[in-house]
């Protein structure tokens, strides 16, 4: 993996990725750690949350359109969940705190590097959303969330900058994916 990154024309990418690990880590604010904790360790409930409401609402109210992209949004979560723990067994890549001791690990973080799936699951759940919802009040905040967690994973020391681009990337693909799949010829979604 290393060797393909450093064969791109702008440079050897494992250089600029913990260059732009070390100045974020290094150069925090020690007293935003808490709250880049609570950001960091928010991904996965939400991600899991956001269908469990989505049932809840539309068991609640009788609405099948809910139902529909709760199991859109259920169904992509897990199999998004699935592919991105098959790609950190596959490509192994250890974490940037137990390769360089001076970046400093301030929160979890045992499993390969490669893709962050803090980051993944903030994605999954942001694209899903903006696409079943497409209005800018819901959006731009879970967007934002999802963009906080991914900037989370640097600052607190436990992903490169290349994790978290390749988790940004792997969950919002995810979301077009199942959202296509949702929209073939075997269901149907119908926008808001």
């Amino acid at each position: 993996m290393v060797f393909i990154l450093s064969m791109f024309p702008f440079g050897n990418m494992q250089v600029w990725d913990i260059g732009l690990l070390r100045s974020i880590n290094n150069g925090r604010n020690v007293a935003m750690d808490g709250v880049f904790r609570m950001i960091t360790d928010s991904a996965t409930p939400v991600a899991i949350f956001i269908p469990v409401a989505l049932f809840v609402y539309a068991f609640l109210f009788k609405n099948k359109l809910t139902g529909q992209i709760a199991v859109y949004s259920a169904l992509t979560l897990l199999v998004t969940s699935i592919t991105d723990t098959g790609i950190k067994h596959m490509v192994n890549k250890p974490r940037p705190f137990a390769t360089y001791d001076f970046i400093q690990k301030i929160t979890s973080g045992g499993s390969p590097s490669f893709p962050s799936g803090h980051t993944t699951d903030a994605f999954v759940t942001a694209a899903v959303l903006s696409l079943a919802f497409r209005k800018w009040y819901v959006i731009v905040p879970v967007y934002l969330w999802a963009l906080l967690v991914a900037y989370s994973r640097m600052d607190l020391g436990v992903h490169y900058p290349s994790d978290v681009l390749a988790g940004m990337c792997l969950g919002t693909v995810m979301a077009f994916i199942g959202y296509r799949i949702w929209h073939s010829r075997i269901f149907i979604i119908k926008e808001l």
